[in-house]
């Protein structure tokens, strides 16, 4: 027979699951709880951590014990590089996933830093320059409303940006199109890229920066940007929160029997 607290949690559970209890609720503070008869102080105390542990609910000072959102956006694979929506039109890529979502977006929402740095080990195999190497860095911090969403810090050759709106200190995205509308402009068309996800439990900085609860994890992003004749243009990292996104990737299926027999 289950503890009193895991059945207590179960029953919350279903509720939140089933949308009785909606996104941004509060749940009742746990002398209310204990009052309408769910159980001791003990009891409701350990099935709220259960719920917060399981992703279900957040606790604050001052907040309590809030329902989290429970709709993720859908982070696009392939789609979201659209040629179509950088090259020819203003979209980037953050943007196609709200699009795709059906979610309202500003642009603001996304905000950047610029800085020139050395190469650490990973990022200097990911351009393929040595380690240490002076590199530029773009470093953005993508919210939906008030609510961050993900990190992403692209890197580049300096010989590939620099004199380019990639490289300009001032804050906000890089302009129409985004990063990879000024490398089509400054002659880098990109053609194919690599994308690496891992997860992992956030760093301390990561949690703060992203406003995690105890119980998120995080979904490191590795992705490598080449032109036709195999140049690296960019390397990034980012670190998505894991509750916030589900991944959607709609692809041809390779057969590389039949190309070898062309």
């Amino acid at each position: 027979m289950a503890p009193k607290w895991r059945e207590l949690a179960d029953r919350l559970a279903a509720q939140i699951r089933s949308g009785e209890l909606g996104a941004g609720e509060r749940l009742p503070h746990i002398r209310e709880l204990v009052e309408a008869g769910g159980g001791s102080k003990a009891t409701v105390h350990a099935a709220y951590k259960a719920l917060e542990s399981e992703g279900l609910v957040t606790s604050s000072r001052g907040h309590g014990t809030v329902v989290r959102e429970q709709r993720p956006l859908k982070r696009l694979g392939i789609l979201r590089y659209d040629k179509a929506k950088w090259r020819d039109g203003d979209e980037v890529a953050f943007i196609a996933d709200r699009v795709a979502s059906g979610r309202s977006y500003q642009r603001n929402e996304q905000t950047q830093t610029v800085s020139k740095t050395p190469a650490n080990a990973v990022v200097a195999a990911g351009l393929g320059v040595p380690e240490g190497a002076e590199v530029y860095a773009r470093a953005r911090l993508v919210k939906e409303g008030d609510r961050p969403t993900h990190t992403l810090t692209s890197y580049y050759r300096p010989e590939h940006v620099e004199g380019t709106r990639l490289v300009d200190p001032q804050p906000g995205p890089a302009g129409r199109g985004g990063g990879y509308r000024v490398l089509y402009d400054a002659g880098y068309e990109i053609d194919h890229m690599r994308e690496e996800l891992s997860a992992r439990p956030p760093t301390a900085e990561e949690t703060a920066q992203l406003q995690l609860p105890p119980s998120e994890w995080g979904v490191e992003l590795h992705r490598t940007t080449f032109t036709e004749d195999g140049t690296v243009v960019e390397f990034a990292l980012g670190v998505h929160a894991a509750s916030r996104f589900a991944w959607s990737y709609d692809f041809k299926v390779p057969d590389s029997t039949a190309e070898g027999q062309s």
